[in-house]
């Protein structure tokens, strides 16, 4: 089937399914394939649950003409949505980087959705599925898409691009993220910048932290819109405090997050460029950022009987790691106390930078250290204050944390699931 006609067909539906648990009517069915399932078998069970068609890649299944046979039916997913983008015409944003991703494309969502019809990547749903099913859930009223890409090895990125097709771009940072795959930190930057080549090569714009002397250098011959702390750029966001929550200074006005760590000021500047960009009211962006509260483990403040909780265990690498531990030092008052879950994905350079961090944490005022997770637990040190648990089960039996007047902050990888010590204190 030629995909003209399947996006005819598309049209006439209520969107698309990969999934048979949440199917709804008239939606199309795409039998993906994953590690542990073949989606192909489901197809039926699709079908009866109300889906109009069932796309499919094995011909032993196809049984009525409701099956749509195909070569590949993730190949044909990607298809579909780059037609379907450019069906629409409607502006794309797309954004990258190493961290702050998820924080920044919310706000970003957040700011735009204040004056146009906005659609934006759900969750962190940014890889090779994700971004065409973020493509797919547009339509004629998105006036603006923001299209969250993810990557842990060269030639996502631009592949990611081919599809989205973006007519702007922004990377949030270059950091040590998923080395292992990137093949070090200089393959971090290369694989990142691959948006940067896209939108050169298609002659399209740039949205530019200044301050950012790696993206300045990668962004050199590409259209951009700049911002800075400094007056010398499009648009000029400073920095105030950040005592936890960031509080910056826009177009004379202050506008006070619900972010904490002076590290998330950079994605909200990025938010405010793109509305200033888009000529969108100063007071509509500063209600936009304010309003936007963090969720999903990321830098959110719990304030629970006498704690202060960092609660920030949605990902980790050395760059976030380094960033949180830094902010969190900023605190005063009251006892310390850290909790840090293994990094992963760093390959060759996951014995150095544990130790690294390791070394960092017991450089600051900090009253009680949980180190958690192989890794840490091979750190060499001699500080009393430090706890090396193997796995997370250790921890219940080594907890000891007064309860009166304790900041805590938590920081991990996903895989490490660091929010379950919430329901330890």
């Amino acid at each position: 089937m030629k995909i003209s006609t399947l996006h005819e067909l598309f049209l006439e539906s209520d969107g698309i399914s990969t999934d048979t648990r949440k199917i709804k009517n008239n939606t199309i069915f795409f039998a993906l394939k994953g590690g542990n399932f073949d989606g192909n078998s489901y197809a039926d069970e699709a079908l009866s649950k109300g889906a109009s068609h069932a796309v499919i890649d094995d011909p032993n299944y196809k049984t009525s003409e409701k099956h749509i046979l195909v070569k590949d039916v993730l190949e044909t997913l990607q298809h579909l949505a780059t037609y379907h983008r450019e069906y629409l015409d409607t502006p794309i944003i797309a954004l990258t980087g190493s961290n702050g991703k998820t924080t920044t494309k919310e706000l970003i969502a957040s700011v735009l959705s204040s004056s146009f019809n906005t659609k934006a990547t759900k969750g962190n749903l940014n890889n090779h599925i994700g971004v065409p099913l973020t493509l797919l859930s547009m339509n004629k009223q998105t006036e603006i898409g923001v299209v969250e890409m993810g990557a842990n090895h060269q030639g996502e990125i631009a592949a990611l691009s081919d599809i989205a097709k973006p007519n702007y771009g922004y990377i949030t940072n270059i950091g040590k993220a998923h080395l292992e795959g990137f093949g070090g930190i200089e393959g971090v930057l290369k694989g990142k910048t691959e948006l940067y080549k896209h939108l050169k090569k298609h002659n399209k714009q740039i949205f530019l932290n200044i301050d950012d002397p790696k993206l300045v250098n990668a962004a050199a011959g590409i259209k951009t819109y700049r911002f800075s702390k400094n007056e010398d750029s499009d648009v000029q966001i400073k920095f105030e405090k950040a005592a936890p929550n960031v509080v910056v200074s826009y177009d004379q006005q202050e506008i006070q997050s619900n972010l904490v760590g002076s590290y998330n000021f950079t994605n909200i500047a990025a938010a405010i460029a793109i509305g200033n960009y888009f000529k969108i009211n100063p007071a509509k962006i500063k209600t936009a950022i304010e309003s936007y509260t963090p969720t999903n483990n990321r830098s959110q403040v719990i304030e629970r009987d006498n704690y202060t909780i960092i609660l920030d265990a949605y990902n980790a690498n050395p760059t976030s790691m380094e960033a949180a531990i830094y902010n969190f030092e900023q605190f005063e008052g009251g006892t310390k106390v850290v909790f840090l879950g293994d990094m992963f994905e760093l390959g060759v350079e996951a014995e150095i930078e544990h130790q690294r961090i390791a070394d960092l944490i017991t450089n600051t005022a900090t009253d009680k250290i949980y180190l958690i997770g192989s890794n840490f637990f091979k750190t060499k040190g001699t500080d009393t204050r430090v706890q090396r648990l193997e796995n997370f089960e250790d921890l219940a039996h080594q907890l000891d944390i007064p309860n009166s007047n304790t900041q805590i902050l938590i920081k991990g990888s996903r895989g490490m699931k660091l929010e379950r010590i919430l329901d330890l204190l």
